[in-house]
């Protein structure tokens, strides 16, 4: 099974270069103010450019945040460096407890981008991250 995400941009050029590099997803369809990436994995991701004036409201009722699998060690390091590049860091964790590893960063519209590795297909989670309940 795959899933499809649809995420609402301000600014849709540079939201599909940020999400074609991170993610490493090719564009298979184009329109003017939208745009499906898709990954190898045949995961998809619908971009759709609303101007830069749009709003996010966190703490709302809707999704937050989408949760990405890096595919291993080296690629939760290649998209931390992505992260970087993009000036949208804002920390890495090693939940040894937990023994997986989190980035959060933000796109290019300001939104949280959460990547972690191993997935929950490969490791069970025993707790709610604190994350969750932050703002």
């Amino acid at each position: 099974m795959f899933g499809s995400v649809v995420l609402f941009v301000r600014d849709l050029e540079r939201s599909i270069d940020f999400y074609r590099e991170l993610l490493l997803m090719n564009v298979t369809v184009r329109a003017t103010t939208a745009a499906l990436l898709v990954g190898t994995d045949d995961v998809q991701l619908y971009l759709r450019g609303v101007g830069a004036n749009a709003e996010h409201f966190v703490g709302s009722v809707g999704v937050q945040y989408v949760v990405w699998v890096a595919d291993g060690f080296d690629d939760l390091r290649r998209c931390e460096g992505v992260l970087r590049r993009w000036s949208s860091y804002v920390s890495a964790t090693d939940r040894t407890a937990g023994g997986f590893a989190m980035l959060e960063g933000r796109d290019p519209s300001g939104i949280p981008v959460v990547i972690v590795y191993p997935g929950a297909d490969q490791l069970a989670r025993r707790e709610i991250l604190a994350r969750i309940y932050a703002s």
